[in-house]
């Protein structure tokens, strides 16, 4: 099925970058110095936390790969994996200041990525939002001289066994399923995205998810753990968190012109007499009246 997607923005998600945390233009959230990112980053010691409430909308994973740029734009380009797999890839907020600056992009790198489902080609588009390394990043903050505490090699050596176990290709989707084939085997998921303004209205995107929930899902919101699989992502576990209100249906011919609706007419109202436009009484054709055959006489004898 080439379902109707729409790959814009990303969702309400939280992710961390080795040097800089996402840009407030991009995710709604305060900036920070390399100070702060430097502490956030080694403080907590998984690149994808944790949902923040049971109804947390959302879709993240990790990709480790070489990021190309492209010759036109250098915010736009692939992640090359090591298996030679080129997925189409856009770089987010400071995040383009990072790579630019203090990567190495001959080397792989687990990146932190906001996957979408692109609308014409069917397949997968990643937005790269930061890059999980806290074995380099403690490194480059020594060698800048930032301060962490005392704790500074207990939380490294922590952080590095982390990163040994952080799952290359996982992916953590949470939301709406609206739509689902058993025998196609894949499902599409619908996310709410948070919006930069209390007075804007959140907006939405699809996303596409091979494998078999087992049960009939669409209205129930879930949360799914997938692995990603060349250009898929592939179905691991989910569960289902709720099921979720019903949009009422219009009415079949939808609302009349003016807005307004019709006033319903009970039992005791009478129906409206539908006047006619000539007053004059209508004159009815008379039948004309049947002529008698004539009688025909014997002749008389001769």
């Amino acid at each position: 099925m080439n379902s109707s997607v729409n790959p814009f923005s990303e969702s309400s998600n939280t992710a961390f970058d080795s040097v800089s945390t996402e840009s407030q233009a991009e995710i709604g959230g305060e900036s920070s110095t390399v100070t702060d990112a430097v502490e956030t980053s080694i403080n907590r010691q998984q690149p994808i936390p944790p949902p923040s409430e049971p109804m947390q909308y959302r879709a993240i994973g990790l990709v480790r790969s070489r990021y190309v740029p492209s010759a036109e734009q250098f915010t736009k380009g692939v992640l090359l994996t090591s298996e030679g797999i080129e997925i189409d890839a856009v770089l987010l907020g400071r995040i383009m200041s990072l790579v630019r600056n203090h990567l190495d992009l001959s080397q792989e790198h687990l990146w932190v990525v906001y996957p979408r489902t692109q609308q014409k080609e069917d397949t997968l588009h990643l937005q790269v939002v930061g890059v999980w390394e806290p074995d380099k990043l403690a490194k480059q903050s020594q060698n800048q001289g930032f301060e962490i505490g005392e704790q500074e090699d207990d939380s490294v050596s922590e952080a590095t066994r982390t990163l040994e176990l952080v799952e290359d290709g996982y992916f953590s989707v949470r939301g709406e399923i609206v739509y689902q084939s058993a025998p196609d085997q894949h499902f599409i998921v619908k996310i709410k995205q948070a919006p930069r303004k209390d007075s804007d209205k959140p907006k939405y995107f699809k996303l596409k998810l091979t494998g078999d929930l087992g049960s009939k899902a669409v209205g129930q919101f879930w949360d799914l753990h997938a692995q990603r699989q060349e250009k898929d992502l592939v179905l691991k576990e989910g569960s289902a968190i709720a099921v979720l209100p019903s949009k009422p249906k219009l009415r079949r011919g939808g609302p009349r012109k003016g807005g307004y609706p019709l006033p319903r007419r009970n039992s005791e109202t009478p129906r409206p007499v539908r006047k006619s436009l000539d007053p004059k009484p209508i004159a009815r054709p008379v039948p004309k009246a049947s002529v008698p055959k004539p009688i025909k006489r014997p002749k008389p004898p001769n």
